[in-house]
């Protein structure tokens, strides 16, 4: 079993980003960045093939346009649906 991860405080959330090329990961984390304040991105490689898992914190308190008017107008959900990776 694995251990608990601690929760973010409120308003944040951890976002951790998997692709195949430290590249394709930077310009997701780039995309966050512009919708969101974030902490520094920390990168760590992934299996025998050359992938990157990119880790950061955004702060959904202190989002920029677009991502203000989406959160102000999009309704919340109840669902909390785990990733069978997870």
């Amino acid at each position: 079993m694995k251990p608990a991860e601690p929760v973010p405080s409120a308003g944040h959330a951890e976002v951790r980003i998997v692709a195949a090329s430290p590249e394709t990961a930077r310009q997701v984390a780039e995309v966050l960045r512009r919708c969101f304040d974030s902490t520094e991105q920390r990168s760590y490689p992934v299996g025998q093939e050359g992938g990157t898992r990119l880790h950061l914190t955004v702060d959904t308190t202190r989002a920029a346009e677009p991502a203000r008017s989406w959160l102000l107008t999009s309704e919340g959900s109840d669902d909390n649906r785990t990733q069978s990776d997870e």
